[in-house]
């Protein structure tokens, strides 16, 4: 019997073995070589192409403080449970990537795992970054590492209780990450696989395009189906091309100009959308912008939107706010909403009149409304704030007027609604 016991604790030995060579082989087999030469990294193509995917990712935008060195981190990223400041990307050995290697950048950005070997917030989007190839990480870092190294020092997260623990990031990532790169769909087109790669992975439009939960995550199985930013108090538009969708009615050619103008025949961009557009998108290439409107035409419809009730007579409120628009806003953006092309965006059928809780166009009526400058335009027109001119009846009533005439029909917002919009901090 020893024998036979004996015999069977050498099989388990070699399997168990085996298994772990298997997981082993597995794991590294998903990495690069260790070994990254520093002519590798200094080839300039390279550093041109990470240069180019650090603007899709729109890198800067949170790696640079406000009169800050590009990249030196330091900007506080305010969320529901705590500002999270993020770190410093240049190369200076003290206080940026200068001793990373490029496995840990990649772990970073696949795994979402620190150097030193913490779970990392998500405040850094790698629940969408993982999704990145790693010849594209590759280009990345290098571009990163090609940067002047600025010695910059990032401050300890300023977060509640228990999120201040990181232990806690266990059971988040439980709930809500899997790390995987993006595998392209055979039954796609190219441009089609090449616009979901970068709206999923290095535009991580997914992070501000989706309600998040309670916890912070987002929900499995929403694609880009609209939400509040959490802690910026903006609404990122529902994507979706068909019906009932955010964009409903949008062509191509309107998803291009947006992106790359800050203006199109649907609408213009507002508030920290114009800043994507203004850092990221207008910087991109035609054919990939053109592949990320293929991908967000193919986005399903969606189910119809419940009408919303009010608790105030929404006919008088609709009615008064009539006479505000003719007064203060039909001049520039027509009794008909149609605007004027290229200068004042239609009301008519904008996704960010007619969006579901009346956030954005509280806040621009209030703050103004301040397209991007890009290459195509330089000095856009701005509308002004009317937060000294009109009272919070007065904002209410002409919003619920925008939201409810000619194709629109959102329902009306609160009087109460204005109040707290008009005293929250701008983000």
């Amino acid at each position: 019997m020893k024998w036979l016991l004996r015999g069977f604790l050498a099989v388990l030995g070699l399997l168990v073995a085996g298994v772990a060579w298997w997981l082993f082989a597995q794991h590294h087999a998903a990495l690069p070589p260790a070994r990254t030469t520093a002519a590798k990294l200094q080839d300039p193509q390279l550093i041109a192409r990470g240069a180019y995917l650090a603007a899709i990712g729109d890198c800067a935008a949170c790696h640079t403080a406000q009169g800050g060195q590009p990249y030196a981190g330091g900007r506080a990223l305010p969320t529901p449970f705590g500002d999270v400041p993020a770190p410093n990307l240049t190369p200076d050995d003290a206080t940026g990537l200068g001793q990373w290697s490029f496995d840990a950048f990649w772990r970073a950005l696949h795994e979402g795992v620190g150097r030193d070997g913490h779970a990392l917030y998500p405040a850094f989007p790698y629940t969408s970054y993982t999704r990145v190839s790693r010849q594209d990480a590759f280009a990345l870092f290098a571009y990163l590492r090609s940067l002047p190294p600025v010695r910059s020092e990032t401050g300890a997260p300023s977060l509640r209780f228990p999120y201040d623990l990181r232990a806690s990031l266990a059971t988040w990532r439980t709930l809500y990450f899997r790390p995987g790169e993006f595998v392209p769909d055979p039954k796609q087109s190219a441009e089609w696989n090449r616009g979901a790669y970068l709206v999923q992975g290095l535009g991580h439009c997914n992070e501000c395009h989706v309600a998040r939960d309670n916890l912070g995550g987002l929900p499995k199985g929403e694609t880009l189906t609209g939400g509040q930013i959490p802690a910026q108090n903006w609404y990122a538009p529902d994507l979706s091309t068909r019906a009932h969708g955010g964009l409903e009615g949008w062509r191509a050619d309107d998803i291009v100009a947006l992106l790359k103008t800050g203006q199109s025949a649907k609408g213009a961009a507002f508030g920290p959308m114009a800043d994507v557009v203004t850092q990221s998108t207008q910087h991109m290439r035609d054919d990939d912008l053109r592949a990320i409107a293929t991908y967000l035409q193919s986005l399903p419809p969606r189910p119809a939107r419940a009408g919303g009730g009010s608790e105030v007579d929404a006919t008088a409120l609709i009615s008064r706010g009539g006479k505000l628009y003719a007064q203060q806003c039909a001049s520039c953006h027509g009794q008909d909403g149609q605007g004027v092309a290229g200068v004042y965006p239609p009301l008519a059928g904008n996704a960010s009149v007619t969006e579901p809780t009346g956030i954005n166009a509280i806040r621009v009526v209030l703050l103004g409304g301040f397209a991007p400058s890009t290459a195509a335009h330089l000095r856009p027109y701005s509308m002004p704030p009317f937060a000294q001119q009109l009272s919070d009846a007065d904002v209410a009533a002409v919003v619920s007027y925008i939201r409810h005439a000619w194709s629109n029909d959102a329902s009306p917002v609160m009087e109460r609604d204005v109040a707290n919009y008009r005293h929250t901090p701008v983000e």
